[in-house]
């Protein structure tokens, strides 16, 4: 189940279309999704995670802590909102496209990617391109052969 959590005045407008794409993204990287939780927060909430639990005296954009169990996918990722914003003004995108990129590049992780070298942070790009891409694509349930009635199949 992926969830929703907030530490500061933002919501997503649609949870539901967000958490369907997340589950997309766990499935297509042939693992199942468990509880996964999605915490949004300002820089100074995660912050103090970052130094509490990392020893990283920086401001980030993610922190996630990984939970998964063999092919089940188990999590919290913490997000500031200000860094996320903050970071697409630097890039030049718009901040939706930005916080998709953040909240798949945790998942992905969870999946196995790292990003440590340059060659693992090129690897990870192109798959949160290629995950981001999932996001507009509608899921319709299959329906069953003869029916015509839109039935999902057992």
């Amino acid at each position: 189940m992926i969830s929703f959590h907030y530490e500061l005045d933002f919501r997503l407008e649609d949870e539901d279309k967000y958490a369907d794409w997340i589950e997309r993204v766990i499935t297509s990287e042939g693992k199942e999704t468990g509880g996964v939780s999605y915490i949004f927060c300002d820089d100074e909430y995660l912050y103090s995670l970052n130094t509490k639990y990392l020893d990283h005296d920086t401001l980030t954009d993610i922190i996630s802590f990984d939970y998964t169990e063999g092919k089940r996918i188990h999590g919290d990722v913490y997000i500031s909102v200000e860094r996320v914003r903050d970071n697409a003004g630097d890039f030049g995108v718009d901040f939706e496209e930005e916080l998709k990129r953040v909240m798949v590049h945790g998942i992905l992780h969870y999946c196995g990617y790292k990003d440590k070298s340059e060659e693992e942070a090129a690897g990870m790009r192109a798959k949160e391109e290629e995950k981001m891409k999932m996001f507009h694509v509608e899921h319709f349930p299959r329906l069953r052969s003869g029916t015509g009635k839109g039935e999902e199949e057992n």
